[in-house]
């Protein structure tokens, strides 16, 4: 699983029929910067993420990428990344080198 915070929603106008009611995210990845306030915004590519958990913008989740993300659906889907969890609060301190 991989931290990361919702920064805005992605509309279609077609899906597959597998994602009906489904919303789709584009999420920032939370790295060690992002998760002690460093730096707000992360330098990595945002990925976009399937939500049946109902996240909005602004939210902390967790969300996992590659073939862990099809396992909640029946046969090959072409999925990369899924919502996992919605976040309440998280603490986060730097480990010492």
């Amino acid at each position: 699983m991989k931290p990361g915070r919702v920064i805005g929603t992605v509309t279609l106008s077609q899906a597959a029929p597998q994602f009906k009611g489904a919303r789709w995210l584009l999420v920032m990845p939370m790295g060690v910067e992002e998760l002690t306030d460093q730096r707000p915004y992360g330098t990595d590519p945002s990925p976009v993420v399937y939500d049946k958990l109902g996240a909005g913008v602004g939210d902390p989740i967790l969300y996992v990428e590659g073939a862990e993300a099809t396992q909640p659906f029946e046969g090959n889907i072409p999925l990369d990344a899924i919502n996992v969890a919605l976040v309440d609060a998280y603490e986060f301190s730097q480990p010492e080198v």
